[in-house]
């Protein structure tokens, strides 16, 4: 079975920093890519960041220059968040991406506060 555990989420004030975890198991093959999305209540899901098995790397355009991707091996990957602003308070998700299907975490709450 696939999973996607996510940790590191939690309250901080705005100007802090926080680094997210993402590990998958029961994964067979290598995810063509793996990132992290955000959801804040009466928002849609967006992208924060992704990185491709290719080390192409795409950052959502609020993030750009704060949040760094990083991923150490074939199935986990981080998300580095400095200067952390109360908009980016949301539910993170990670989320890992194969040729013919993608899967999500359960997602964990990132709360800053001003």
């Amino acid at each position: 079975q696939v999973r996607l555990v996510e940790s590191g989420g939690g309250l901080v004030q705005a100007g802090g920093s926080l680094r997210l975890s993402c590990a998958a198991s029961g994964i067979t093959f290598r995810p063509t890519a793996m990132g992290w999305y955000r959801q804040a209540p009466g928002k849609q899901r967006g992208l924060v960041a992704a990185m491709t098995n290719g080390a192409n790397i795409r950052y959502g355009e609020s993030v750009q220059g704060r949040f760094t991707i990083s991923r150490d091996n074939a199935k986990n990957v981080y998300l580095q968040m400095n200067s952390l602003k109360p908009e980016d308070t949301a539910v993170y998700y990670c989320n890992a991406k194969m040729v013919d299907r993608e899967f999500w975490g359960q997602g964990t709450q990132v709360t800053v506060s001003s």
